[in-house]
């Protein structure tokens, strides 16, 4: 673990590469030499118990830098690593000379959600996983840091009220409903709002943001970002009704006809939680990541004063599973006042599919990892006579395993270990193991078919089995990132506009 080093400390180092390379025409190989700009981040032990944000963001000085680091590959191979296909060395070589603005506009060309991107992208498996710096290197987490870049000029724009709403075609007469306010719901609605139609969005919660704002934490994606994007939207014109929860409320169908709408795009994600169907899931204290996030980040569980739904007190906790959510869990439950927070996770460090800067950040607030381990039971208090703690999780029973022969996807399998049980005392226990679709508009729309997981089937184009009504996102996808989402957000809107042009 490197030493913690201060904004003003890196700020000062930035300083000193941009005096090295002042005045000259860097060649490849002098870019090559140019250090990484390490992110200034929070300091671990003071943030570990603060809903403020971890990552602090470049200086201006260090976005110079870094984007000095590009190589400008006529190829380009960043971008088709992209799934929304952002002009990364145009937006970058803006960087480098100092002009943000136009670096910003430059990535809303295709991409009207920079802030939340930048923050919440694996860009390290996908535009830095392709970067030619990092090829050069063998490690993407060594490559220009796209991500970071990113998030630094769509910060310089909103900080400095240079926020411009993109433009928007002459009014079509056309109506578009987008079923969702995820990532994927946002995308359809600027993109079709800029081809001129009338579009509404309809949320079943009383804020827009879908994932973005129940799912990861105020730590890594403030709020009031994800608030500031949905503001920019309602300037281009875009609608929202809320705490309208299609199908129940209303129903596609109800949408398309007694509504008037001409076109749909269901964005309704990867809500439904996956637990282990192991013994002992239904003691209190046992929570889907889905619910234990939902309530610190949409309801403010952690305002004990003002929530309406508090949160469970727990001073030991164990969260189950490897991945990001995992990860969020795990620190939100520091944050909420848990004296020890264990990881536990079948296989080694080098499988998780967590982002290692999220892993990492989490080490160095003081989450302990349990790798090679998994649940077998959770153990509660089954004593009537003690009022107290009857029916609440005591521990949980876990086995060791050690790593056997690679499976389908060339992860190496865990194989257990014979007379390895044993306990961990806790009393909460987050399960991160991933969700499934949302289930209500498939069981409520017949029309709409889906494939044997639940997601929603859809062709090329985005399109579902039912006319005039597209889909995308985790509906679809499965619980994926993000900036997939989005990828699938722009393919429908594209469809969309084609198909209410004829």
């Amino acid at each position: 673990m490197s030493e913690h080093k201060t904004v003003e400390e890196l700020k000062n180092i930035a300083i000193e590469e941009q005096k090295k390379i002042e005045g000259k025409e860097l060649k490849n190989p002098d870019r090559m030499k140019i250090p990484q700009m390490e992110m200034p981040s929070g300091e671990p032990l003071v943030r570990a118990r603060q809903m403020t944000e971890v990552a602090l963001g470049y200086t201006a000085e260090q976005a110079v830098v870094e984007a000095q680091r590009c190589l400008q590959c006529k190829n380009a191979p960043c971008v088709s690593g992209c799934p929304v296909n952002v002009q990364i060395p145009s937006f970058i070589e803006q960087v480098a000379k100092g002009e943000f603005k136009k670096a910003v506009d430059i990535i809303k060309g295709t991409n009207l959600l920079p802030a939340i991107c930048g923050r919440v992208c694996p860009q390290e498996k996908q535009c830095q996983g392709q970067c030619t710096v990092g090829k050069v290197y063998k490690n993407a987490e060594k490559s220009v840091s796209i991500g970071r870049l990113e998030r630094f000029v769509a910060d310089y724009e909103r900080n400095n009220n240079l926020t411009t709403a993109p433009a928007v075609a002459a009014p079509t007469g056309k109506k578009v409903a987008i079923v969702g306010s995820g990532p994927a719901g946002l995308t359809v609605a600027a993109d079709c709002r800029r081809a001129g139609h009338d579009v509404t969005v309809f949320e079943a919660f009383h804020k827009a943001g879908g994932v973005m704002v129940y799912g990861i934490p105020e730590f890594r994606l403030p709020k009031a970002i994800v608030q500031k994007e949905v503001e920019n939207l309602e300037k281009m014109g875009v609608k929202f009704e809320y705490n309208t929860l299609v199908g129940r409320t209303t129903s596609v169908q109800q949408i398309l006809t007694e509504k008037g709408f001409d076109a749909a795009f269901v964005g309704t994600g990867a809500g439904l939680p996956k637990f282990f169907g192991i013994p002992g899931e239904n003691y209190i204290g046992v929570f889907s990541a889905n619910e234990y996030l939902t309530r610190a980040n949409l309801m403010k569980a952690y305002d004990t004063e003002h929530a309406d739904t508090p949160y469970f007190h727990a001073k030991t906790v164990v969260v189950c599973g490897g991945g990001n959510v995992a990860m969020d869990g795990a620190r939100m439950a520091l944050r909420l006042g848990a004296e020890k927070v264990y990881v536990v996770y079948r296989r080694s460090r080098n499988e998780m599919p967590a982002r290692r800067e999220e892993v990492a950040h989490a080490e160095e607030e003081g989450v302990i990892f349990n790798f090679l381990e998994n649940p077998v039971e959770i153990l509660g208090y089954d004593d009537p006579a003690d009022k107290e703690n009857f029916g609440k999780v005591r521990a949980v029973k876990c086995l060791s395993y050690e790593l056997g022969e690679p499976d389908e996807k060339g992860r190496r399998r865990p194989v257990e270990i014979k007379g390895s049980e044993h306990e961990i005392a806790c009393d909460a226990v987050i399960v991160a193991l991933g969700n499934n679709s949302n289930p209500l508009i498939p069981a409520t729309t017949p029309e709409i078919k889906v494939d044997d997981h639940g997601h929603i089937t859809v062709d090329e184009k985005q399109a579902t089995s039912m006319t005039k009504v597209w889909a995308g996102g985790d509906i679809v996808l499965g619980a994926a990132t993000v900036i997939l989402a989005m990828g699938e957000g722009r393919k429908a809107a594209a469809s969309i506009n084609e198909y209410l042009a004829k």
